[in-house]
């Protein structure tokens, strides 16, 4: 068994000489490569070659071949195809052992065209497997990926909690790349550019740790793994962090409290720093609800009681409590009771009177009765909520937060010929996001609004045949990113789940 990592490294190794006669993604996926797919929009093929892709399965593959047989539309097959196994593909960029534990597993999975590992992205990047995951020791398994995802993203979250992004591991022996945009930010705490990409505080981004470990946990039922490297610590990090952004900032005797993280950049974009110094907007405290000073999408928020994301942190840290409780029973039962904590906020505080809709959940609030109506396309969002476990899809102020979302009462609701979906600040005004199309099929039992939904992102990839970041409403030709890893694969697990919910509608046509 020593040997096993030697040998592990020898073949990563091995990969990083081919991979430096393989053509560069970045480029490779915009352009189109036959065979095209045999239907109207003759969709290119954007898988790399056998030798070129960064991690192969065989659960995965075999999942391709089955699903060829059930998707009866070519286009939306090649779409599938093509998507499902991007990360694998093309962002398992490392993996290997940690240099003082030869039986630590890591994996440094990157966002797609930027080569630095996002908690929030990776996590849902392996989620994309979980429906293929299973208990397997073996190094070259998806269950070993996902190890190797968690010890990962436990050793970033140990150093910089309030980070976001990171670095490659130095055990990778790929160089710091440099992040352009953050020269000018000035950050409390101040961290280390060889280490951090970026360090935008997102709340999300530490639950996205926690959902990722309960994602392993029930396919597995690996309760042993979370006891032997830094997983606890890093829970125990996280809930010293979330508990000191309960605070507000005002203390009772009218006094500012210090924030425990400020940032500020230099930047035209308004959502690309904080107001007040960098402690952002004013926040009441006393709701039980966790600050966030920044969105998935990576933009600022409005009002720091950011819903979807404590929706999320609720969920995943009461999850992970069952986990815990193999552990540490007093720190298993602090997560329960703070994740209840939390629940009691968003029921209390997070939810507001719609004129014509009735009560639907506020995406943003300060504590001080104003409120932030709208929802962004990324995931942790309100139209999200069933699939972050929160709550289940049939609920009633879910119901009427789902109409608002998906209607023009969303002021990033984009519609036109092209498509119809969720946007946001990040690329602005009539750029919808395939994602949030992703995401309302994801949550919806409704047969035509998701054969609906299913022509719209297979008609609008610009013959590329991968999911954009964001296109316009009006021109399919006009879109940002051509290799957005988390989208491809959410994608993915969107065609697994109607397999398994609907398989009829995969016999659909949209020629």
């Amino acid at each position: 068994m020593a040997l096993l990592p030697l040998l592990l490294s020898f073949l990563f190794g091995v990969l990083h000489i081919v991979s430096a006669q393989c053509p560069d993604y970045d480029a490779y996926s915009r352009e189109m490569h036959e065979p095209y797919s045999e239907g109207k929009y003759q969709l290119s093929y954007q898988r790399p070659t056998a030798a070129c892709r960064k991690f192969n399965s065989s659960d995965v593959e075999e999942t391709i071949q089955d699903m060829q047989e059930l998707v009866k539309d070519p286009d939306l097959f090649r779409l599938f195809e093509n998507a499902f196994p991007n990360t694998l593909d093309t962002t398992v960029t490392w993996k290997g052992y940690a240099a003082d534990d030869s039986t630590e597993e890591l994996t440094f999975v990157t966002t797609g065209d930027i080569v630095a590992m996002w908690l929030r992205d990776s996590a849902n990047q392996m989620r994309s497997y979980k429906s293929l995951l299973k208990a397997d020791d073996s190094p070259d398994s998806l269950a070993s990926l996902f190890r190797g995802v968690i010890n990962l993203q436990a050793r970033y979250i140990l150093r910089n909690p309030y980070c976001n992004a990171f670095q490659a591991p130095t055990e990778s022996g790929l160089p710091p790349q440099d992040n352009g945009y953050a020269d000018t930010d000035k950050v409390t705490p101040p961290y280390n550019t060889s280490f951090v990409f970026e360090c935008k505080y997102e709340l999300d981004s530490i639950s996205a740790f926690l959902q990722l470990s309960y994602d392993y946990y029930s396919k597995t039922e690996d309760a042993d793994f979370f006891g032997k490297f830094q997983w606890v610590n890093a829970v125990q990090t996280i809930l010293n962090v979330t508990e000191g952004l309960l605070i507000g900032t005002y203390a009772d005797d009218g006094s500012v409290n210090e924030s425990p993280y400020t940032f500020q950049r230099d930047s035209t974009s308004a959502t690309e720093t904080l107001t007040n110094t960098g402690a952002g907007n004013p926040v009441k405290g006393g709701t039980g609800l966790v600050r966030s000073a920044f969105r998935p999408s990576d933009d600022s928020t409005i009002y720091q009681l950011f819903i979807p994301a404590n929706m999320q942190f609720s969920s995943y840290l009461g999850k992970c409590s069952k986990i815990m409780e193999a552990h540490d029973a007093s720190l298993a039962q602090r997560m329960s009771d703070f994740a209840s904590s939390v629940k009691s906020g968003i029921e209390a505080h997070g939810k507001v009177q719609h004129p014509v809709l009735g009560q639907i959940y506020a995406y943003e609030i300060d504590g001080f009765g104003s409120s932030n109506l709208m929802d962004d396309a990324n995931v942790p969002s309100l139209l999200s909520a069933p699939i972050l476990d929160y709550l289940d899809a049939s609920d009633e102020t879910y119901q009427n937060t789902r109409k608002f979302v998906l209607s023009t009462w969303n002021p990033y609701y984009m519609h036109g010929p092209v498509l119809n979906g969720t946007g946001g600040p990040h690329v602005g005004p009539g750029k919808a996001w395939p994602m949030s199309i992703i995401t309302s099929l994801l949550t919806s039992d409704d047969d035509s609004e998701i054969v609906a939904g299913l022509q719209m992102l297979v008609s609008s990839t610009d013959g590329l045949g991968l999911i954009h970041e964001s296109v316009d409403t009006f021109n399919a030709s006009e879109w940002t990113r051509e290799w957005f890893s988390w989208a491809n694969g959410l994608f993915g697990e969107m065609l697994l789940d109607l397999r398994d919910r609907k398989p009829q509608l995969l016999q659909t046509s949209f020629q």
